[in-house]
């Protein structure tokens, strides 16, 4: 262990929103010292190991009636929304729009607690929506987004290394520097935070059976006219499509999810299938010249593309793990706790903050009371 006066060491696995986030959290209202271990880091190019970057993304909370993930949620938009403000640390990172959620099961979202919230009158509700919302909401552009999260966490003097942690006891026996420098770190690790992601699954010392993909598909256009988001979803049906603007002029459009998926890119089918569904839900994607003409069709949107894409959701049975087991420490050392964050599903940006304060709870009870 560190001596009492030294920053205590913690490892974190996983570079993703909520690995960077709660490595975030840790260093900054915690004052360890933070080591970040990741096969791949935000600025690295895309691929399908790395889902985040693949997100939307737009903080509207799934939880519903669980109070639990409720407080989570709530927990990072008002940390979003903060940083979303002009002039905020990380404003061009987002972008402030109202946002209108058809309901095609006609469930209760709870959100009444969103900006300008209110509930849609039925003359207001698309074909099919038994229910309908709006409210003011963020949206996240994740790869300046992400970026940030890292550059910020280095200013503070956090640590990277690139490594394949294939058990987390190669980091508790052997620190950051066994994947730095091939060699043992000789200051004794203190804690370890697990957020690997859909790594859950395979990462030794961990192997959560209960993490599993669901795979979704998005496309990227541009179309800087957007400036408001919409969705229409049916949870049991599984019927997601979301237009999510960004502040940079480029609109995610999607989605799929598709449980136990790992076809690794786009289907041309499925691309066609989206821009069917989203065209039906926001005929202002079309280009206004030509909306002024005739009525738009999915051959106006195909030369608005930027990209097609896809991404590993990872999904987890009981949800967010979010707790602390103790491990056999290095030679001569006790045990060391093991903080576990992971299993966000398609969550994982809003509650990215609030999952990293529980995260940051758990791991100074666990160093206040030694195992």
């Amino acid at each position: 262990m560190s001596s009492p006066n030294e920053p205590k060491n913690v490892v974190v696995i996983g570079a993703g929103v909520v690995g960077l986030t709660t490595a975030l959290t840790i260093q900054e209202k915690g004052g360890y010292k933070v080591t970040i271990i990741a096969e791949t880091f935000p600025t690295d190019p895309k691929n399908i190991k790395y889902t985040s970057i693949w997100a939307g993304a737009h903080h509207v909370s799934h939880a519903a009636d669980d109070a639990k993930q409720m407080a989570i949620d709530r927990e990072t938009f008002d940390a979003m929304w903060e940083l979303s403000a002009p002039g905020g640390a990380a404003e061009h990172c987002f972008f402030r729009i109202p946002q209108t959620d058809y309901l095609a099961d006609g469930r209760n979202e709870c959100l009444d607690w969103m900006p300008d919230h209110k509930k849609l009158p039925e003359n207001e509700l698309i074909p099919g929506a038994l229910a309908g919302t709006s409210f003011k909401t963020v949206t996240i552009d994740t790869p300046p987004y992400l970026a940030y999260l890292l550059s910020r966490f280095l200013a503070r003097g956090g640590s990277i290394v690139r490594g394949a942690v294939q058990h987390i006891s190669q980091v508790v026996d052997g620190g950051p520097n066994l994947f730095r420098l091939g060699k043992a770190s000789s200051e004794p690790l203190d804690a370890l935070v697990v957020s690997p992601g859909l790594g859950a699954r395979t990462l030794g010392g961990v192997e959560d059976k209960d993490v599993y993909p669901v795979r979704g598909q998005v496309v990227l256009i541009r179309a800087p006219w957007i400036d408001f988001g919409r969705t229409v979803s049916h949870v049991e049906q599984g019927l997601w499509t979301y237009v999510i603007p960004r502040r940079c002029g480029d609109v995610i459009l999607g989605g799929t999810k598709e449980e136990d998926d790992w076809y690794p890119v786009a289907r041309p089918e499925t691309t066609t299938d989206i821009l069917q569904r989203c065209l039906a839900l926001c005929p202002e994607l079309v280009p206004a010249a030509i909306r002024a003409e005739r009525p738009g069709t999915i051959d106006d949107l195909r030369p608005l593309i930027l990209e097609e894409g896809c991404g590993f959701r990872p999904q987890r049975k009981d949800g967010i793990r979010l707790d602390v087991e103790w491990v056999p420490g290095s030679q001569g050392q006790g045990k060391v706790p093991v903080v576990h964050n992971y299993g966000h599903g398609g969550g994982g940006y809003q509650s990215s903050w609030g999952s990293a304060s529980i995260a940051l709870d758990l791991l100074e009870k666990a160093l206040a009371t030694p195992a």
